[in-house]
């Protein structure tokens, strides 16, 4: 396997990766880009590396911390939903977030986190440590779970009230998830693709967020199908079968992004059509 093959295979989790860690699906996708380049202009920064996945990650990490956003990106400014994102973040510690992403979102080991961050591995599980101390600290939010498989459903509710959050609906399909939201105002959705009534849980979500601003996390076995840089593509996603601590992992984003939903006054909502 050629080095840009095997770079390529982990292009996609480090999409994800970044997106969770920006909150922003062109941010993110723009360092991804960023560290590419770095790659074609210096072959020589991988290369050499037993470890790719970890030097790849590593390499990204340093783009991101010195590279401004916006020379990448067409944005000349921060809309209210990414200004108040960056306002979020400004309260949460970087390096145990990175950490904590690092171990439950991409399952690098102890090891693996403490060279992708030059640190020991003594600091590596303090820093994780301490992002789960603030973690635990996130206000509670409702959830809305769209998810057609019983237990499956039954897992994610017993995960996000372990987690101090309360399920105020589970929906099977298109139009049970579409209904749920006419009485309450989740906080954050957790979505699976494909629905019990063979309807799409992308579009479910489209038509929910054309009346509702929300943070969606979508479930699915197949990740990198939705990763591949043609719109529409979901900024958070959890692969199936799921880890308590990559969807730990994944909630914790999504709520340092946007704690609050904000119900859209816009009359073509169309949730009634």
């Amino acid at each position: 396997m050629s080095i840009s093959q095997a770079i390529s295979a982990h292009v996609p989790y480090l999409r994800r990766f970044s997106r969770a860690l920006t909150g922003n699906r062109e941010g993110g996708d723009a360092y991804v880009l960023a560290t590419l380049e770095t790659i074609v202009a210096d072959p020589s920064c991988v290369a050499a590396d037993r470890d790719l996945r970890v030097t790849l990650y590593k390499l990204f990490l340093k783009v991101w911390t010195s590279t401004p956003i916006n020379a990448h990106t067409d944005h000349s400014g921060f809309s209210p939903d990414e200004a108040g994102a960056r306002r979020n973040l400004d309260a949460i510690s970087l390096r145990p977030r990175i950490a904590f992403l690092l171990k439950g979102l991409e399952g690098f080991d102890l090891g693996e986190i403490a060279r992708t961050l030059e640190v020991a591995e003594s600091k590596a599980s303090a820093l994780i440590d301490a992002a789960s101390s603030e973690i635990a600290g996130q206000l509670a939010t409702d959830v809305l779970i769209i998810e057609d498989e019983p237990l499956i459903a039954f897992d994610l509710r017993s995960l996000v009230e372990e987690l101090g959050h309360r399920v105020v609906a589970v929906a099977r399909t298109r139009k049970e998830a579409v209904a749920a939201i006419e009485g309450t105002q989740p906080g954050l959705i957790l979505a699976d693709i494909q629905l019990a009534d063979g309807s799409s849980g992308l579009a479910a979500v489209n038509e929910i967020l054309g009346a509702l601003s929300v943070p969606v996390i979508f479930v699915t076995a197949y990740p990198e199908r939705f990763l591949t840089g043609e719109p529409p593509e979901p900024a958070f996603l959890v692969a199936k079968p799921f880890s308590v601590e990559s969807l730990k992992a994944v909630i914790s984003q999504a709520l340092f992004f946007d704690r609050r939903s904000r119900r859209k006054t816009v009359k073509s909502a169309g949730l009634n059509a």
